[in-house]
């Protein structure tokens, strides 16, 4: 089964669209990013649309490559103080420090749920839950339940351990009852693939897994998005669709969906804090 992201990704906004009249008539979503950055401009473009579609406004705070960490912890505390929730869309310019803008980030507002305060078991917010989860976390929720996949007693690898997508997936597949391991492209345990009931990927490396390193009848899921001659690419070359009995094609899988549950997460945390 190839997953239609961009059907399952309507439906979620069509059920939003409703939920939109519970809110204020001015929404904001604000996004933190690198001018220069042209993936970032595409992606921030598809969020967007969606956007539009649900009347939020996104404000942009572009730093250059000449921004220093100052410059881009003033603009995120603009966004603080006007948006609902903010994106650090990533990456930024190499010189600014990541660590010092997630600090900032005031949970509240972290629709990616990237902040430690949101993220994990270990949160105490909320009865030791997390309020939210990652967006492609959410996303790949919604794809087992659509597809039927139960996690429970099977073995799932999540190839990638970053915060946006490897480490979130990983969380969820443990919650859900799965024997998770984490590898990363640089390991060269690519063969465990093999064993696998489920596979992940987050490296951001375009085709780099073939069918032949893949069980017959896997859940294929692929998060990994990079460009490849001008185009937008997954981590698993298409052909892989032929062994996987689930399968998410880039583009038009997870991304949609994942799009899709960042502005589920901002009306989510709309809601929360409008009673604080």
């Amino acid at each position: 089964m190839i997953v239609d992201g961009k059907k399952i990704a309507e439906e979620i906004v069509a059920q939003l669209v409703e939920h939109r009249k519970e809110f204020p008539p001015k929404l904001c979503l604000g996004v933190l990013m690198g001018e220069e950055d042209a993936a970032s401009a595409s992606f921030v473009k598809i969020k967007e649309r969606v956007a539009d579609k649900l009347q939020v406004v996104v404000v942009r705070e572009l730093l250059s490559n000449d921004s220093t960490t100052e410059f881009a912890l003033r603009a995120l505390e603009r966004l603080s103080k006007t948006c609902a929730g903010v994106i650090v869309q990533m990456p930024l310019p190499p010189q600014i420090d990541l660590g010092q803008i997630l600090d900032a980030l005031p949970p509240e507002l972290d629709v990616d749920a990237i902040t430690d305060q949101y993220q994990g078991p270990s949160s105490k917010k909320y009865g030791g839950r997390s309020l939210l989860r990652a967006p492609v976390a959410e996303a790949v929720s919604e794809i087992l339940v659509r597809t039927d996949v139960a996690a429970a007693g099977k073995r799932a690898i999540v190839v990638g351990a970053g915060k946006l997508v490897g480490a979130p997936v990983a969380d969820l597949l443990r919650e859900l009852g799965a024997d998770v391991s984490i590898i990363t492209r640089n390991e060269g345990s690519l063969v465990d693939l093999k064993e696998a009931d489920i596979v992940v990927l987050g490296a951001g490396d375009p085709g780099f897994v073939k069918p032949e390193m893949l069980k017959e009848g896997v859940v294929l899921i692929d998060a990994g998005t990079s460009e490849a001659s001008g185009r937008l690419a997954g981590d698993a070359d298409p052909k892989c669709a032929e062994v996987a009995s689930v399968f998410t094609p880039v583009p038009g899988g997870i991304g949609p969906i994942a799009v899709a549950m960042i502005f589920k997460n901002l009306f989510t945390l709309s809601k929360e804090f409008a009673k604080k």
